[in-house]
């Protein structure tokens, strides 16, 4: 009992190791990943009380209450839904027993301790989520352009000098046309699967 709870202090006891993709399957996270929509586990860090799935379309969190409770809750948070940043990679000193990988998701916070023979596994998912991170950024600056343009569109047609009729047909195609642009717009700049992401940065 002491020996856990200076553990704990020195916060020892719930250092997380990276699993293998051999052993995906042995894991909980697994049971909880999409394979019937093809999702897949890129990475995956396991500590005594959580589980940090990585996959091409969400991160999955299975959040143990402790190490010794079989209690568990999931959390699922989709790129399309949840931005990454402010992501960040803090090595280990010399007395250091592990290595921490920061993230932001959204508004949750994620801290994770890793074992610091692993170092060099935990930079390939600092690349990926960083890359990640930025491309949702940038994906999110076209798409406030795109509908600034459309915005601004309107507005010069709402203030022109038309009569009636044609200012509500010309309304009307404008909308049906600032729909199917944005819907493309869209499709173009709203990524949902970042598989490529992890298959360029991952190696396992």
């Amino acid at each position: 009992m002491f020996k856990k709870i200076a553990a704990d202090a020195l916060g020892l006891s719930d250092i997380g190791t990276i699993i293998s993709p051999a052993d995906y399957d042995k894991t909980d996270a697994d049971d909880y990943v999409m394979h019937e929509d093809d999702e897949k586990i890129y990475f995956l860090i396991k500590t005594k009380a959580d589980e940090y799935c990585f996959t091409n379309l969400a991160i999955i969190h299975v959040d143990g209450e402790s190490a010794v409770s079989s209690k568990r809750t999931l959390k699922r948070y989709p790129y399309s839904q949840y931005k990454i940043s402010h992501v960040l990679l803090e090595t280990a000193g010399k007395i250091d027993m592990d290595v921490e990988i920061k993230f932001m998701v959204g508004n949750e916070k994620f801290d994770i301790d890793v074992r610091k023979d692993q170092i060099e596994q935990l930079k390939d998912l600092y690349k990926s989520l960083l890359r990640i991170a930025e491309i949702t950024h940038e994906n999110s600056i076209h798409m406030d352009m795109a509908a600034q343009s459309l915005d601004k569109a309107v507005s010069i047609l709402q203030n022109s000098r038309t009569d009636d009729q044609n200012l509500s047909d010309t309304y009307k195609n404008l909308t049906d046309f600032g729909f199917t642009w944005m819907t493309s717009v869209r499709e173009q700049y709203h990524e949902k699967d970042f598989g490529s992401v992890y298959e360029k940065y991952i190696n396992n």
